[in-house]
């Protein structure tokens, strides 16, 4: 996945939403939105890859959240292990944020961003194990908690002002202010489809030639000669209602179309995957 915004606590109506686009190769294989069972016994909802295992955004039904991207480098350095693994291994665990760090070797994957939340405890984080893109291949962690607020995520730090991220930032606290779900799905699903390129002197440059700079720097990337695009467009939001009155039920959907490329007529279809979770917690904010 390679652009995500998401918004947590930032409204007392929808206290989660998350609006991203996966970009991917179009010919590595991959299992669409579904709720499934791991190997482990975990029940989640996500997408997969097919061909190295992982996802890269999943929830579960006791309330672990996570969402990955990779980072941009003009030479990339392969990990050993695969990147969507990070996701699996917040959504099978116990574990919070200090521990997960504590217990994963970061110089183990290429440069990965990686954003875990946990609706039981209320806590976000925003991990990575790129600490100084002129530091070439060393690898550490550096982490943040998250506050209430509206974030942005591509293949930069957290929050890096390129364009489509700002662009899609955007809109996202418009969509907040909807006051139908329906409304605020659709400002999203709009502005997740949008193909328009800034200006040269609006790119960010990260080492990789001008030319694929330029191709990667719409919120709906569609580059067929590289056989390369978006290949799905994700919307989860959560909604807070009270049952009682020491408790909360997150009533959370989560919605993804794929995106079918025909490179030899550039065409694009789409089919749509719902699911739903409906999660139970105490009055703690988030």
């Amino acid at each position: 996945m390679c652009l995500i915004a998401f918004a947590i606590g930032a409204s007392q109506r929808w206290p989660l939403v998350i609006a991203a686009n996966r970009d991917e190769f179009l010919n590595r294989p991959t299992a669409p939105l579904a709720r499934w069972t791991t190997d482990a016994g975990q029940e989640v909802i996500s997408g997969r890859d097919l061909r190295a295992g992982g996802t890269w955004l999943g929830l579960s039904p006791g309330g672990r959240v996570a969402m990955l991207t990779n980072v941009r480098e003009p030479h990339p350095v392969a990990g050993e292990r695969s990147r969507g693994e990070l996701v699996m291994r917040w959504l099978e665990g116990q574990m919070d944020a200090g521990g997960f760090m504590a217990q994963t070797d970061s110089a183990a994957y290429g440069a990965f961003n990686l954003v875990l939340g946990d609706f039981q405890s209320s806590a976000w984080h925003w991990l990575s194990n790129q600490t100084d893109p002129d530091a070439g291949p060393i690898r550490g962690w550096q982490s943040c908690a998250l506050k209430p607020g509206v974030y942005g995520l591509s293949n930069g730090a957290l929050d890096t002002p390129w364009p489509k991220t700002r662009a899609l930032k955007a809109a996202l606290r418009n969509a907040l202010d909807a006051d139908r779900q329906e409304d605020l799905q659709a400002g999203l699903w709009s502005a997740l489809q949008d193909r328009q390129r800034p200006g040269d002197a609006q790119l960010p440059r990260t080492g990789v030639p001008l030319a694929l700079e330029r191709a990667l720097s719409s919120v709906f990337v569609d580059f067929p000669e590289h056989a390369y695009g978006t290949r799905s467009s994700t919307v989860l939001v959560a909604r807070a209602g009270e049952r009682a009155s020491t408790e909360v039920t997150w009533d959370i959907e989560i919605d993804e179309v794929t995106h079918t490329h025909d490179v030899r007529h550039g065409a694009l279809r789409g089919s749509d995957k719902r699911c739903q979770l409906i999660w139970q917690q105490g009055r703690a904010p988030l």
